[in-house]
């Protein structure tokens, strides 16, 4: 198959289409450099322009303070899930952690093994179709940090803007919808994304740590899991993911200058996301959103239909049909259409109609 069909996997997912054309260009030979940006040293010149080049145009589109350093790492979010307890929890002290979904509890269950965390929310009891009420998150005020998931991509939940839990530094995965829409990064002590969503490929892990956290970094932690080693070494301790690092850069553009940053973004995201509901409530309940109304993801669309055999019937004639990666994940079942920053809108007006179509023939 030559031609592109519509990708909703969760991740790794879609990438910007005039990303993938530079890419295209620049794999035999840099321009300048005549060498693959798989084959360029990490210690050359291009390569250290490519880094700086990225972090340069990441720190504009998200509008990144001079008090934050910008790592770009390995080991995907899951590794942040260790490296931060490690990092930031104090011997003695303990770590607040709001769960709402899968990630948030993957978080949790490492940072266990390293110190003292407490579960301030859970919605598990709902099987995370919603966010927790205010009232309901029970706050440590000496907790070293809160700890939460933006968007948790198998129950699509999302929290749509920055939140405020308390005095403690605040500390966010936001694997699945990094860049999606602005954010004040002063409210955060930690901002944390595995690039394979929104921002690049698999690969890369972005972290942006404000440097008054890197004073509680412990000595004698391994070199390459130390945030204060990382960050002076400019993420280039050891070898980093290059290539996913120049995918990044690429996509930072992209952002910046093919879409005009983050509002129009977000504004974008909004308007694929409320096609896409619309299709679902007006349906008659023939499909049913897991999460509900007011806690929806706009990157990540969950829903069921009447059963079990309807919704594999969907999944393989969706697929025939050039729609490809609906299939939900286990925890929840169903449907899952992953609506990523790159996702054309032709995309979900296709689904769309192929969701019309498929009521009409198996109502």
């Amino acid at each position: 198959m030559s031609e592109r069909i519509f990708n909703f996997s969760a991740g790794p997912a879609v990438l910007p289409e005039p990303v993938l054309k530079q890419a295209q260009r620049d794999l035999l030979a840099l321009p300048g450099v005549g060498m693959s940006v798989l084959e360029i040293s990490h210690r050359s010149a291009a390569f250290e322009q490519i880094i700086a080049e990225a972090e340069a145009d990441l720190r504009k589109l998200v509008g990144i303070p001079d008090n934050y350093k910008v790592l770009f790492l390995q080991g995907g979010a899951s590794l942040q899930f260790t490296m931060i307890p490690m990092n930031l929890l104090p011997k003695g002290a303990s770590a607040d952690y709001v769960l709402t979904g899968s990630w948030g509890q993957g978080a949790i269950k490492e940072a266990k093994k390293l110190g003292t965390v407490r579960e301030a929310a859970t919605t598990a009891d709902t099987n995370f179709n919603r966010l927790p009420k205010s009232e309901e998150i029970k706050l440590d005020p000496n907790a070293a940090y809160v700890h939460y998931t933006s968007n948790e991509t198998i129950f699509g939940v999302e929290f749509q803007e920055d939140m405020n839990f308390g005095g403690a530094p605040l500390i966010c995965d936001m694997s699945s919808d990094f860049i999606s829409r602005p954010i004040d990064v002063n409210k955060y002590g930690l901002i944390y994304a595995g690039a394979q969503k929104n921002a690049g490929p698999a690969g890369a892990t972005i972290v942006i740590i404000r440097e008054d956290l890197l004073d509680r970094v412990p000595e004698g932690l391994p070199a390459t899991l130390d945030y204060k080693n990382l960050a002076k070494n400019g993420s280039m301790y050891n070898t980093p993911p290059c290539f996913a690092i120049y995918i990044c850069g690429l996509v930072f553009k992209w952002a910046l200058n093919d879409i005009g940053g983050l509002e129009k973004v977000q504004a974008m995201n909004q308007e694929k996301a409320a096609i896409l509901y619309k299709a679902i409530d007006a349906s008659d309940n023939y499909y049913r959103g897991h999460a509900e109304a007011d806690c929806r993801s706009l990157m990540n669309v969950t829903f069921r239909l009447p059963s079990e055999d309807l919704e594999k019937k969907f999944i393989k004639e969706a697929t025939a049909a050039g729609l490809d990666g609906l299939k939900g994940h286990r925890s929840v079942g169903g449907l899952r259409a992953s609506i990523y920053n790159a996702f054309p809108k032709a995309g979900v007006e296709k689904l769309v109609e192929f969701m019309a179509d498929f009521q009409k023939n198996n109502g």
